[in-house]
């Protein structure tokens, strides 16, 4: 309960707990496999760890890192007992993603640095990117902003009828256009009707093509330069949504974005009922992009903002107690 304090609500930390218990629990047995029989961290335990950590979804380059962090601790203090392996785990993680993400997201009801504030959303279609939006629209009214949503994924009518029941769902207004229209005269639109109504929040939905990354890219572009017309540093963040439970296929998916556009953020979805947890320890390592959010369930409250502190904890909080 040493963290309950970073968290607004019990309820807020039961989320937490219960969207990352089945990664927890998988993280857990593989690590405690990894000490079973040992009194002290030798190198088998450091090869045992790294096997483990790799098959949670960490990724290779970061767990390399997390070895080779502690590797050095255990030469440093000359001896280290695998029941001390846990405290050491979750210093050199929480270590790792501060160096990586130095500034912490505020919450929904903290000030907003400008008005209004753009957000343009881009990742693969199945990622939950409209639903992502629909609950950063629900929590951000929530917090008291006056929210907009912009329907520029015009090339799926599904997409705009789907963030429609969103902003019906929420109570936000949605700018949207025919199928087939151009996604950058919807972002302008949506711009121009979210300065003329006074909006806080402005959250503009985009198409997630990957077949060509030049047309993304293309695409991506116009839109960013159409919608500074209106607003001139618009978008203020450009955030890739990733489905968590796809493991090393979000690292794929990151990596391309990442090249057909500069993305600022990320948002990681359906980490509830996935043994995928570590894909957010990670995405955030390699591509050096904060994570923002974290998807924990279906309900709109479930999306929460990520806090490295407390997602450590809890996905390696027991290792040595297991």
């Amino acid at each position: 309960m040493a963290f309950f304090g970073l968290f607004k609500s019990k309820e807020e930390k039961e989320t937490l707990e219960k969207g990352l218990e089945t990664s927890k629990q998988s993280v857990l047995s593989k690590i405690s496999h990894a000490i079973i029989g040992k009194s002290e961290v030798d190198d088998e335990v450091l090869d045992n760890l790294e096997e483990a950590l790799i098959s949670s979804d960490v990724g290779v380059e970061t767990t390399l890192r997390i070895v080779e962090r502690v590797q050095e601790r255990v030469k440093r203090d000359k001896y280290v007992s695998t029941a001390e392996l846990n405290k050491i785990l979750l210093q050199e993680v929480s270590s790792l993603l501060q160096e990586n993400n130095v500034v912490m997201q505020p919450d929904f009801d903290a000030p907003l640095p400008c008005k209004p504030y753009v957000i343009m959303v881009v990742g693969v279609n199945g990622v939950g990117k409209t639903t992502t939006i629909g609950k950063l629209a629900y929590q951000y009214k929530q917090a008291g902003k006056k929210v907009m949503l912009g329907a520029a994924d015009t090339f799926r009518a599904a997409a705009v009828e789907q963030l429609c029941i969103w902003g019906e769902r929420v109570g936000v207004p949605v700018v949207k256009q025919q199928q087939g229209s151009d996604p950058a005269s919807v972002a302008f639109d949506t711009l121009q009707s979210a300065v003329a109504n006074d909006i806080d929040v402005v959250l503009i939905d985009t198409a997630g093509r990957l077949h060509n990354k030049v047309n993304l890219m293309n695409e991506l572009t116009k839109i960013k330069n159409v919608m500074q017309k209106v607003v001139p540093d618009a978008p203020h963040d450009v955030m890739l949504v990733l489905d968590g439970s796809t493991g090393q296929n979000a690292y794929i998916q990151a990596e391309q974005f990442s090249k057909a556009t500069q993305v600022t953020s990320l948002a990681i979805t359906k980490l509830d009922g996935t043994a995928k947890g570590g894909v957010v320890i990670g995405i955030s390592d390699r591509f050096k992009i904060p994570v923002r959010y974290i998807g924990l369930g279906e309900k709109m409250t479930d999306l929460q903002v990520f806090n490295r502190e407390t997602f450590v904890h809890e996905l390696l909080g027991q290792v040595a107690n297991y």
